[in-house]
């Protein structure tokens, strides 16, 4: 268990919110509830990162976030609904910079090398977020394996499509599975590393890992050339 309870790296998953006014203010109840919701999320990840899933209840994530209980429940209904939620904004995130950063590379090993260099970036940009939904999230249990296959799926998923669009007819007869085991390869390297140091140098592997993750992917006709 990490005794140091590390924050979030605010704007890279999550936005920390102001603090809200003290007493009467003009806020509409809805920005009084956002900001309260995304204090609880942070506070739910910090707590999951530090000490793991077993290592608090509904009541650490509102003395963390400074709300009461009854704000908590007004938002979810216990505490895996907040951390599913907070997860769900991690894979949102997490899908998004990896869509705009494949697609900028100029061949197909390029493709993959800004892919690796933008999935190992983003989880070294806030090693808090990181650490909870890339190594403690796993201890969750059924609904949090879902979610995880459903996002890794998907990835390998748009991957095999942007080569398809990009690079039209070098897919050959490999099939959708050789993509997802390798971004499930990529993601378990990328998990043992936060697990093992507290500063992972992820960003130093993204030459080796793009290099092999293109050959686990090459057709029988690219390996023949």
């Amino acid at each position: 268990m990490r005794t140091q309870m590390d924050r979030i790296t605010d704007g890279v998953i999550f936005t920390v919110p102001a603090g809200l006014p003290r007493g009467r203010h003009v806020l509409a109840r809805e920005q009084v509830v956002a900001a309260q919701r995304e204090r609880m999320m942070i506070a739910a990840t910090e707590l999951l990162a530090a000490g793991g899933y077993r290592g608090f209840g509904v009541r650490e994530i509102c003395a963390r976030a400074a709300v009461s209980r009854a704000a908590f429940y007004e938002c979810f209904a216990d505490k895996d609904a907040c951390v599913h939620a907070a997860y769900d904004r991690f894979i949102a995130v997490f899908l998004a910079r990896l869509t705009v950063a494949a697609d900028r590379g100029e061949d197909w090993p390029g493709c993959v090398r800004e892919f690796v260099a933008a999935y190992l970036g983003t989880l070294e940009s806030d090693l808090v977020a990181a650490r909870a939904f890339g190594v403690e999230m796993d201890a969750l249990g059924r609904a949090a394996r879902d979610r995880r296959r459903a996002a890794l799926t998907h990835l390998a998923g748009f991957i095999r499509e942007l080569r398809e669009r990009r690079f039209p007819g070098t897919i050959g007869d490999t099939p959708l599975s050789a993509y997802v085991g390798a971004i499930y390869a990529l993601r378990q390297i990328a998990s043992d590393a936060l697990d093992a140091e507290p500063v992972p140098g992820l960003s130093a592997l993204v030459p080796e890992l793009s290099t092999w993750l293109c050959r686990m992917v090459q057709s029988p006709a690219e390996e023949r050339v």
